[in-house]
């Protein structure tokens, strides 16, 4: 199992690009399922998460001819089964996601449940529900078996503003006869980014960006040239990487429009940056101090869907305000497992009370010390390489596979910035 292996102390300094957005490629791959024409699709992030993505479309019969690093052109003239393989759908949550297209264009879909992320109850309730409005039958005694003769549109009001779960059925209704209302849908760039391309595909989609989306049914949709936009989260994260080294860095071509909630949030923690076009710039001078509320009150950052402050950002905030001088109270309303990493940074030096699985106080600055560590999930993994980068003295951080699931060409990507990272097997010393 491959290791990280970190020297930290170091700020962070120089310019890189922003990876395509993660959460937008991996409906588009399904969304090329709709299909029997050829889908491009440019800025894919090159990570582990979208080649699992890829293998199942190429399961179902689908070919994959990669143009370059980063696009990829896909066709899938016949479909060859509905069933996603059960290794895939345990590597990625985001197998679920071909339910809704499969069921479309075959009337049948039949998924294991999906694996992914370990941050807490991840209820799938929602996909059932929006499905089984369009006219679907589900069964769910073992795998998930997804069958209809034929999708309906239908007004549908979703019992929580699930991301997969709105992609799922925008993806189902673009096929279905008439019209569908989706209310209290989610409306995160990824999301809009999915309807885009299916609007580019020749799908009718009205309100994109609101949590009411209008979808009226065609009979058939086309392929597309679609690029896909910066990936929000990983700015985010390389933002909180220069915060908490002291470092200085550049991010070409970002979306500033998608960073607006983590501002607000980063504000907080005295951090801010400037943005000139798609370029953004995170100077080396921070205030690094904690903004009271009015009164002199400890302040809250809490996280909420879009446009709230996005939960994959939370780990990332976490870790950072360790580095910052106040204390802040940081509460993760949406998935109650996701704090359970910071055990691992009260390790390394951190003060941090756990209040519960959802609220954490935080008093900094901290002087972190280097240790031993593994990554439970993408986001926790990544926070703890930040954590590691900022410390004194050398840390090891195992299972970075959940890492790579997210973020692209990490290691070479922090080296170009002068960070003192290594990628080895487990036991060999990065020799």
């Amino acid at each position: 199992m491959s290791q990280y292996l970190v020297t930290g102390g170091i700020p962070i300094s120089g310019t890189i690009k922003a990876s395509g957005n993660k959460n937008a490629a991996l409906p588009c791959i399904a969304a090329a399922v709709l299909t029997d024409d050829k889908v491009t699709l440019r800025n894919v992030p090159d990570i582990e998460d979208v080649q699992v993505m890829l293998d199942v479309y190429r399961s179902f019969g689908g070919l994959v001819e990669p143009l370059s690093r980063n696009d990829y052109r896909l066709s899938l003239a016949n479909i060859k089964t509905s069933s996603v393989p059960p290794d895939a759908a345990k590597k990625i949550r985001a197998s679920i996601l071909f339910a809704g297209p499969l069921l479309a264009r075959t009337g049948k879909a039949v998924l294991p449940p999906p694996g992914g992320d370990v941050i807490g109850r991840r209820r799938l309730d929602t996909h059932f529900l929006a499905l089984t409005e369009l006219g679907a039958v589900v069964n769910t005694r073992n795998s998930f078996l997804f069958s209809a003769k034929h999708l309906t549109g239908a007004d549908i009001f979703l019992d929580e503003a699930s991301v997969t779960a709105t992609e799922n059925a925008v993806m189902a209704a673009a096929l279905a006869k008439g019209k569908t209302i989706l209310t209290n849908a989610a409306s995160e760039p990824h999301v809009q980014d999915l309807c885009h391309m299916l609007s580019s595909m020749g799908a009718v989609i009205e309100g994109i960006g609101s949590n009411r989306l209008t979808i009226t049914g065609v009979k058939k949709l086309s392929g597309c040239d679609y690029t896909i936009g910066a990936d929000y989260m990983e700015v985010g994260s390389f933002i909180g990487l220069a915060a908490a080294t002291r470092g200085e860095l550049i991010i070409e071509g970002t979306s500033p429009g998608d960073l607006r909630p983590a501002k607000t949030a980063f504000g907080k923690l005295g951090i801010t940056w400037e943005h000139e076009g798609t370029t953004l710039r995170v100077p080396k001078k921070q205030a690094m101090k904690v903004n009271h509320d009015l009164g002199g009150m400890i302040p809250k950052i809490d996280d909420a869907p879009w446009p709230g402050f996005p939960p994959d950002l939370t780990s990332i905030v976490i870790v950072v305000a360790t580095q910052v001088a106040g204390t802040v109270l940081i509460h993760e309303k949406m998935f109650e497992s996701r704090m359970f990493f910071v055990d691992k940074l009260i390790g390394m030096g951190a003060r941090i009370v756990l209040c519960d699985p959802h609220r954490a106080v935080i008093s900094g600055p901290a002087k972190l010390a280097g240790s031993e560590l593994t990554s439970p999930d993408v986001r926790a993994g990544m926070a703890m390489v930040i954590a590691a980068m900022a410390a004194e003295g050398s840390s090891v951080i195992r299972n970075v596979y959940q890492i790579e699931r997210g973020y692209e060409n990490l290691v070479e990507r922090l080296s170009s910035l002068g960070g003192k990272i290594v990628r080895s097997m487990d036991g060999d010393g990065g020799k």
